[in-house]
């Protein structure tokens, strides 16, 4: 009898039909959750007027979705390695796309909130689930790019988002927005049909047969006998604990990632929800404010791609500092008054060095972390992350309601970026001091 380990044959296959599937079937996933995520964007200067919300009500309007999807990330990024990361996706679609359409009926800022908040919780849940599920399964040398190709689906889903209320938002108003969330609802019998579940989740439960199947799968080539026992070799940590991140030299690694997920996920929101209002009051028609956020996703989705090129080629947590860069330098001018093809421009690249960077973060998260552990480290760098998230509109709300000069308002959404560079700094620091304290702990025990 035989004993085989699963992650050489996920490590080494060539890429095939089944990667291309479970690709594309994340990717629609994050479509959807990204067209939720940024339809508060689009739908808020509508909705400040119609119910005479102050700037700071409608920060606080907008972050409901947000602190949902901290609990989200926490909840079920732990779930799912008990419950399977299958199982937990399909939960977590279902929530937050049956709020989303209940939104639409909404008639108070309260109503709006409490759904907004439900639909948080399956969003965030969803992100860190369809990561792992992702990274586990891409072979070792394109995990980067697969992943942050899949993770591109969340920008496309923003673009739409903003693509949809440019047509949608004179002819039908607000409401419609969310009603057209129910569509993605028809395609959950063939996200159960069709998604795998987890190959590692299976073998520890002892579902053996269906491992095999995924297997075969995976790598057509392979010839399993009958009393072959698959195995995993990573050592499972105590029941995926949080105190789990922090032992075996993880502690300071860990910290870093969670102040870059936290500033990240500031800068997204506050520019998702508040580009087109501060744009709007910058005397561009609605329109051209949204488009602004079409360009904004446009840029997130090619930063995602060339960024997990990048990372495959290179040192991903130098990229990250490369991208939070740029981030800051490209944030901080789009205040001062340039032609609309170098406006344009500016927000594109913005986009890409920070929505493009919130993805290449899950990529780090997932790549630092082991199989048995890794749900429940996206989860929390994802839901730490997500109280930058709740800042972010909060700030953005603030800044508006003082009526600071639109300069500031974008060098105050760029200084996030600053600490963010300077934690992936350390991040990456940290982890080369690790490797090369390895080699010389092991020529100790071998004297």
């Amino acid at each position: 009898m035989r004993k085989i380990d699963v992650h050489p044959i996920i490590d080494n296959a060539c890429f095939s039909g089944f990667h291309w599937l479970v690709m594309c079937l994340c990717a629609l996933l994050l479509i959807f959750d990204g067209y939720d995520l940024f339809i508060y964007g689009v739908v808020l200067p509508v909705i400040m007027q119609e119910w005479g919300l102050t700037p700071l009500q409608a920060g606080a309007l907008g972050s409901y979705a947000l602190f949902g999807m901290m609990f989200g990330a926490l909840i079920f990024g732990t779930l799912a390695d008990r419950i399977g990361r299958k199982k937990g996706i399909a939960i977590c679609f279902l929530l937050f796309s049956t709020a989303t359409v209940l939104n639409g009926f909404a008639s108070t800022p309260t109503e709006f909130g409490i759904f907004r908040f439900l639909a948080g919780l399956g969003c965030g849940g969803l992100m860190p689930n369809v990561v792992a599920l992702m990274n586990e399964y891409a072979p070792k040398k394109l995990r980067s790019t697969l992943v942050a190709i899949m993770f591109s689906g969340y920008s496309l889903g923003g673009m739409f988002s903003a693509g949809l209320g440019i047509y949608m938002l004179p002819r039908f108003g607000w409401e419609a927005m969310f009603f057209a969330a129910a569509v993605p609802l028809l395609l959950l019998p063939v996200i159960l049909w069709k998604l795998p579940e987890s190959v590692g989740f299976l073998v520890r439960q002892g579902r053996t047969d269906q491992a095999r199947k995924l297997l075969n799968q995976i790598d057509p080539n392979l010839v399993l006998g009958a009393s072959d026992e698959l195995v995993i070799t990573e050592v499972k940590g105590k029941g995926a604990s949080v105190m789990e991140l922090f032992r075996n030299g993880r502690a300071v690694r860990t910290i870093s990632i969670w102040v870059a997920f936290f500033c990240c996920l500031l800068m997204v929101y506050a520019l998702g929800s508040w580009l087109p209002k501060l744009m709007a009051n910058a005397g561009y028609s609605l329109g051209s404010s949204l488009s602004f956020l079409v360009a904004l996703n446009l840029g997130g989705m090619f930063g995602a791609i060339l960024g997990g090129w990048l990372g495959d080629r290179f040192n991903l947590a130098k990229v990250v500092v490369a991208f939070f860069a740029v981030s800051v330098a490209s944030i901080s001018l789009l205040g001062f008054k340039t032609p609309m093809p170098v406006l344009y421009t500016l927000i594109t690249i913005a986009g890409a060095t920070v929505i493009g960077t919130q993805i290449l973060l899950y990529a780090s998260a997932a790549q630092f972390y082991g199989l048995s552990i890794r749900s429940t480290g996206l989860g929390w760098a994802s839901g730490i992350g997500r109280n930058g998230a709740i800042v972010g509109p909060l700030l953005g709300g603030a800044l508006l309601g003082i009526n600071l000069p639109l300069q500031l308002n974008f060098i105050a959404f760029a200084i996030p970026g600053v600490i963010a560079a300077l934690a992936m700094t350390v991040f990456a620091v940290s982890g080369q001091r690790s490797s090369d304290a390895a080699p010389a702990g092991l020529s100790a025990a071998k004297a």
